[in-house]
């Protein structure tokens, strides 16, 4: 039932991200409009419960299952589309017991209604399935399941991510990030000796038949499709829990290989300090009743909804923290709790996610060290592509700057802010405003100009819309008695844009200076000392020109 204004998104793509080059749109297929498009039979009903049922059997790489829909009626209909991969066998589609016909196109499946589909009205359909689902090549990155042994104890060891590629080819639902159910029951059969790890809390488990059990998952929030996951093994489980300020605690579950659980249980005493500066930042964990899981994969990590998956060996960086737990957990408040509408907007939950890291970093060992992490990051900036991609194909974002340049636009911000008190408490009530909500481009952007009270729209025009980094152009110049200035001005795609800069003189004191695109000059302290400008507040390049 979390959805976006439709009418909303469709201004916002004419307006932005479908203006994008020829070439770019034309990498997208029918197939990727079926999947990423919002048209009639998408749009007149919206999900308000899913309830899954499987069957996963590591022997034959095979799933059996069905799940029923839940969906109100926004607008009469005779056909409604579900999404669910090609080379997965659809069984039967009822409703109230009765088969509905349906037909396929690629990933499509078109399903014609026997039955009025009155406005406000309440329905649901079953689709029973079955097949083997795509299997990833390299996961996370390559969307699929993966079907391994662990390496100590040889036992089956499965699970699925499926973030770019869609929910939809292991399972059929809405696969559009626009709308989401209110809450969802996931409920897995497995041979019986392994567990399966799901999103949501654990209601239970019971033999389902001869040789199987059925493990029982409950998740009480709205969750986008690529975040429903499984993972199944012969899991170790251990427990504990992260209190907040205000004494309310929040259940913390642990799923790891058996051979790992001494070295999980103390490397994994970091998620106490970083759940602890997250609130600071963004406010409570989002996801409380249904607690807090990391789940050990065979890949390298994930941000499943209330149960994260972790790959990463149990191994810090070179800044004493784990790279997979801070970055994937940080998507439990962009991305899982507030979530873009479509994934050409993806810059929403990747660049605040990696602003995230620098944020812990901040909160954990101070602004200096955190400054020198986000130094790390910049020179992974490639500016290819636009942050923003075409709406409505369900665009892929090739490149990285969604994660990089993002944080770094969002650190410029700050100090274009240039009040700390101000842009905290205005990422933070962006936090939790629009917790549990669906957010476009522009809703993010007109929140944070009317929280901070500055313009900062000029700002994220150029780095969502532009590959180029704003260039500022300056050249020494001096008089006859030897006094000097900088005249200087931005090179950027759009005249408004500005952003205020920190020159000095040798080791004297910031001045700061206000280009626009018109030239200006500012007076410079006397003598030779070489002129430094401050790169580390900004998103842009330098560009001295010849002295007058």
């Amino acid at each position: 039932m979390r959805r976006v204004n439709l009418v909303v998104l469709a201004i916002f793509c004419y307006l932005s991200a479908c203006a994008q080059p020829t070439a770019d749109s034309n990498r997208y297929t029918r197939a990727d409009s079926l999947r990423g498009g919002l048209r009639p039979e998408r749009t007149g009903y919206d999900v308000l419960f899913y309830d899954l049922s499987l069957r996963v059997d590591p022997t034959s790489r095979t799933i059996e299952g069905s799940n029923v829909i839940r969906y109100k009626v926004v607008r009469a209909f005779q056909q409604m589309q579900v999404d669910l991969f090609a080379n997965m066998q659809v069984r039967r589609i009822t409703q109230n017991g009765k088969p509905l016909t349906y037909r396929r196109d690629g990933n499509a499946i078109f399903i014609s209604m026997n039955q009025d589909q009155p406005v406000g009205q309440t329905r649901e359909i079953t689709i029973s399935y079955g097949g083997s689902p795509t299997v990833a090549k390299n996961a996370p990155w390559d969307g699929g399941f993966v079907w391994q042994r662990d390496s100590v104890n040889n036992k089956p060891w499965v699970t699925v991510a499926c973030e770019g590629k869609g929910a939809s080819l292991w399972w059929p639902c809405k696969d559009h990030l626009s709308d989401e159910p209110d809450s969802m029951r996931i409920r897995v059969r497995v041979p019986s000796g392994l567990t399966c790890v799901s999103n949501g809390l654990l209601q239970g488990q019971r033999p389902a038949g001869p040789g199987q059990t059925e493990w029982n998952w409950y998740v009480h929030y709205p969750i986008n499709s690529y975040n429903v996951t499984l993972n199944v093994t012969d899991y170790a489980h251990f427990a504990d829990e992260y209190r907040s300020p205000d004494g309310q605690r929040l259940k913390l579950d642990y799923y790891v290989l058996p051979f790992n659980l001494s070295k999980a249980k103390t490397h994994f005493e970091q998620v106490k300090g970083m759940l602890a500066c997250y609130e600071r930042y963004f406010g409570k964990y989002p996801f409380w009743r249904d607690g807090y899981k990391l789940v050990e994969t065979p890949y390298w990590g994930m941000e499943h909804q209330s149960a994260i998956a972790y790959g990463n060996k149990y191994q810090n960086n070179p800044f004493n923290f784990d790279f997979i737990i801070i970055h994937e957990s940080g998507h439990e408040y962009f991305g899982n709790s507030l979530s873009c509408a479509d994934h050409a907007e993806m810059w929403i939950h990747e660049s605040f996610t990696t602003y995230a890291e620098a944020l812990y970093m901040e909160c954990r060992q101070g602004a200096a060290t955190a400054q020198t992490y986000l130094n790390t990051q910049r020179p992974l900036i490639r500016n290819e592509y636009s942050m923003l991609g075409p709406l409505g194909v369900n665009a892929d974002q090739p490149d990285t700057d969604i994660y990089y340049k993002g944080s770094w636009m969002l650190h410029t911000l700050r100090h274009a802010v240039n009040n700390d008190t101000k842009w905290f408490a205005a990422i933070k009530a962006l936090a939790t405003e629009k917790k549990l909500s669906i957010v476009t481009t522009n809703e993010v952007i007109d929140f944070l100009i009317k929280r901070t009270g500055a313009d900062l729209k000029p700002l994220f025009d150029q780095y969502l819309r532009h590959t180029e980094l704003p260039v500022l152009e300056y050249q020494i110049m001096r008089t006859e008695a030897n006094e000097r200035s900088i005249r200087y001005r931005w090179v950027a795609n759009g005249q408004d844009f500005a952003l205020p800069v920190q020159v000095r003189t040798g080791s004297g004191t910031w001045q700061t200076i206000r280009p626009s695109h018109e030239w200006a000059t500012t007076s410079l302290a006397p003598g030779t000392s070489p002129l430094t400008i401050n790169t580390n507040i900004g998103l842009f390049d330098v560009r001295r020109l010849t002295t007058e």
